[in-house]
């Protein structure tokens, strides 16, 4: 690339040149010449963040200046992927940035991809923490992220002859230029020891907890900046440090690696996010995780606020805390405990208080994700937080006997302790109590916890669950995504629609105009071409980019039902194969996601999808009608290449088992039709898009329930699928997987038997399901159509909708919201 002379840039892009370019040598000690792109990115990163500190400083002062109510986000993850287009699209500079490095000899493309991706978070959860904190920003609402700066993060999923390998994240090697370090920032918190109970007069004792050891946690800030660069929040992480860190006498003695032992055991905390719990060793270490942010985040927030207006007792009225699921549940112990403790606050007023802050969102109705912990464990690990526990569940049950005295299932049934299979803490319960609201991620999923998993917590407290369907950032998954649909839909509708999706039904009668559809698919055939060029490079595939790209992208899980899709690849393999005469729809079957690395069975089905894609891409018959690309390592940045370039969106859970899911958002929004059941935000999509432009299949949440009350074995279903039994008869005979012919009889034997995910119950609806994409698919107008008006009908799943919703009925807090 030839540099353009300084002169012929425009101002500011000729002074974000000489801004980078100071950064580089300045900063980063390196010269132009031997520069590489990562330094390159880093420089840039330095030279945008400058443009955006002066605003965050000043909107962190004007808070409490004016009297500002604050929300305080905690979560376990948050997966905010790579960072600097996001920076500069929300501050209007793309132009700018793009000039000014290239008046370097730079590509912005090539600069941009160097950067890596956070590795904050596994999927669903922590995007939508992300999304959610770019549009409290977008909508001018202060506010900090709480969470934990992992140094490794979800592991780095790489594939070896088709099995999961999981190795460890590196984002942070070379630095992260968008945070700030704090270490004065930091917070003493203990684990282990003892309590003290001491006399404060005769009838009253004060308790002192007495840590065996203690831990800081130290503060790292990165801005948020929201769209057009009106308002700027931060996302405080933290990071463990040891206060002890080298035992020198121990050192000295030539005990080299035992002097280092503590520290390292330490600051293990914020080594890796979700550490296998299998042992006792990683349950530990989770819960030390839980506890080590929440506590962080409550002394930082209680620190800030005695500093403004010197008394807890206005807390309620100054924060809006909000518990992202079920990890930071501990906080509503830790806030009794800041409070009595600390504090000298009353019992009753402490819990006033505590409850008048925090609200609770739960994002499944999964048992094993609902957390609970060993009595013995919270014991030991937090002695002062298990008594405040029991004495919450005291006076909890206390309440409940009053109004339902001799109820014995009752009072079970919403303990804080379980007794059935050894004595645990249930932390969804202290969740429920300790809000004083608590939220479902959609309209289904909210009214399922009122009917299943919080079914008589909502009995005793009608009211308290309200629904809040989950939202996207338009700013990330269309307009940085997708610039050319974004052009596009501007060209059509106008450029309101940047800043108000709402408008987004306006492009409706564009559905019937032969011409825009024309241009939509346009675009669609430019990204499906990035994407094929993508697997071409990555898995050394080559695929069509005219092929239906049909798309499964989210974590691995047994009710997402990857083994489904999986199983109708295979049907449709063999029915090519048996009727090549037929006009099959080409087509690509796309799969990213990552399994839990102690999740066996998901790994299994990981390697399924492999060996499955072995035999059907080398074999020559097929003619390129059926393709299979499991792309691996799936991040935000994959997902920003794959969400425009899909034509069919898999949506496929067991009905009831999917709180919301962003993901089909994401792709409906980009134009693609989905196929699904009637689950999660599957069902609201299906009310704003039309029953005629998604493809719904499957058994109803109420008609899986009745299935496992009568119970779910599978063998009925084969023997009524002439189809689903051959195809299991292919894998579990070793088709497909001939070095190891046994390797999937377990896993074909479980859908035979406890077919708890509904996956062979499904399988013929599914099947005739997908012919009825191929039928849409053959007629291109109406395919294109359908997408349209998928893109349409999407302004209501923004997430500043969302938020607005939070501020407006959870938060009390006011919002700049025009959408």
């Amino acid at each position: 690339m030839i540099p353009k002379p300084e002169a012929m840039l425009p101002q500011d892009a000729a002074a974000l040149s000489q801004a980078i370019l100071r950064k580089l040598t300045y900063d980063l000690g390196k010269s132009r010449t031997g520069a590489r792109d990562r330094d390159w990115f880093m420089a840039t990163a330095l030279a945008v963040r400058d443009r955006v500190v002066d605003r965050w400083l000043e909107q962190l002062r004007a808070a409490y200046d004016n009297g500002a109510k604050q929300v305080y986000y905690l979560s376990l993850e948050f997966l905010v992927g790579r960072l600097l287009r996001d920076c500069i699209s929300n501050i209007g500079l793309n132009e700018e940035v793009s000039a000014a490095l290239a008046s370097l000899g730079m590509e912005f493309e090539k600069v941009r991809l160097a950067e890596p991706d956070a590795a904050l978070g596994n999927g669903g959860l922590g995007r939508l923490a992300a999304c959610f904190m770019e549009s409290m920003a977008s909508l001018e609402i202060p506010a900090f992220g709480y969470g934990i700066r992992y140094e490794h993060g979800l592991f780095r999923q790489l594939v070896r002859d088709g099995w999961q390998r999981e190795y460890p994240e590196d984002w942070l090697t070379f630095g992260n230029p968008w945070e700030y370090a704090r270490p004065e920032v930091a917070h003493d918190i203990g684990f282990g020891g003892s309590v003290e109970a001491v006399a404060v007069s005769e009838l009253r004792v004060r308790h002192v907890w007495h840590p065996a050891e203690t831990v800081q946690a130290v503060a790292y800030d990165t801005p948020v900046v929201g769209w057009r660069g009106r308002h700027v929040n931060t996302l405080r992480l933290w990071s463990a440090r040891a206060i002890d860190p080298l035992k020198l006498d121990a050192f000295n003695f030539g005990d080299h690696v035992g002097a280092l032992a503590d520290r390292m055991r330490q600051e293990s905390i914020c080594k890796v996010l979700y550490p296998s719990d299998e042992t006792p060793a990683g349950q530990e270490l989770r819960l030390r995780q839980e506890y080590f942010f929440a506590s962080a985040a409550l002394q930082d927030l209680v620190r800030r606020h005695l500093r403004v207006y010197g008394d807890l007792r206005s807390l309620p009225e100054k924060v809006a805390i909000q518990l992202n699921d079920t990890h930071p549940a501990i906080a509503i112990a830790e806030l009794m405990r800041i409070c009595v403790d600390q504090h000298d606050i009353a019992w009753d007023e402490a819990w006033e208080i505590t409850r008048g802050c925090i609200s609770y969102t739960n994002h499944t109705l999964l048992p094993e994700a609902l957390e609970s912990w060993p009595v013995p464990l919270m014991e030991r690990l937090l002695p002062r937080h298990m008594q405040i526990i029991y004495l919450i569940n005291a006076h909890h049950l206390d309440s409940v006997r009053q109004a339902h005295p001799e109820d014995g299932r009752l009072l079970s049934s919403v303990s804080l302790i379980e007794e059935g299979h050894g004595r645990r803490v249930r932390m969804g319960h202290l969740a429920f109590i300790g809000s004083h609201k608590v939220n479902g991620v959609s309209a289904l999923h909210s009214e399922l916890l009122k009917q299943t998993v919080f079914a008589d917590f909502n009995a005793l407290a009608p009211g308290r669950i309200v629904n809040k369907t989950n939202g996207i950032t338009f700013r990330r998954w269309l307009h940085q995504s997708n610039p050319g649909l974004t052009r596009l839909l501007v060209d059509a509708v106008g450029p309101e629609v940047l800043d108000r999706p709402s408008v987004l039904p306006a492009l409706v009668p564009q559905a019937e105009d032969a011409g825009f559809r024309s241009r939509f698919a346009a675009v669609k055939r430019a990204n499906k071409e990035a994407l094929a060029t993508l697997i071409r490079h990555n898995l050394d595939l080559k695929v069509d980019p005219g092929a239906l790209f049909d798309v499964q992208i989210k974590r691995i899980h047994e009710y997402k039902r990857q083994l489904l899709n999986i199983l109708e690849t295979v049907a449709l393999y063999d029915a090519i194969r048996a009727q090549p005469m037929q006009d099959w729809v080409p087509r690509v079957k796309i799969f990213a996601g990552k399994a839990a690395a102690s999740y066996h069975r998901a790994k299994l089905i990981i390697k399924l999808a492999h060996d499955v894609a072995r035999v059907v891409n080398s074999d020559p018959t097929l003619r390129g009608a059926l393709k299979l690309a499991f792309l691996p390592n799936y991040n935000v940045s994959l997902a920003e290449l794959i969400v425009p370039a899909a034509d069919l969106s898999e949506q496929i859970s067991t009905a009831g088992m999917e709180a919301s899911g962003t993901g089909n958002m994401k792709l409906a929004l980009n134009g693609a039709l989905t196929i699904g059941t009637l689950d999660g935000a599957n069902v609201e999509i299906l009310e704003h898009v039309g029953a005629e432009n998604i493809h719904i299949f499957g058994l109803t949440t109420a008609e899986v329930a009745e299935r496992r009350a009568a119970g779910t074995r599978g063998e009925a279903a084969v023997a009524a699928s002439q189809r689903l039994g051959e195809v299991l008869e292919a894998i579990e005979s070793g088709v497909f997987s001939p070095d190891e012919p046994g390797r999937y009889r377990e896993l074909v034997a479980g859908l035979r038997g406890d077919d708890y995910f509904m996956v062979a119950a499904d399988f013929d609806r599914y099947w005739a399901a997908q012919r009825e994409v191929d039928a849409r698919w053959r007629d291109p107008a109406a395919w294109q159509r359908a997408a349209v008006l998928n893109t349409a009908h999407m302004g209501w799943f923004s997430s500043d909708r969302t938020i607005a919703e939070y501020a407006e009925d959870i938060w009390r807090v006011p919002v700049a919201y025009q959408g």
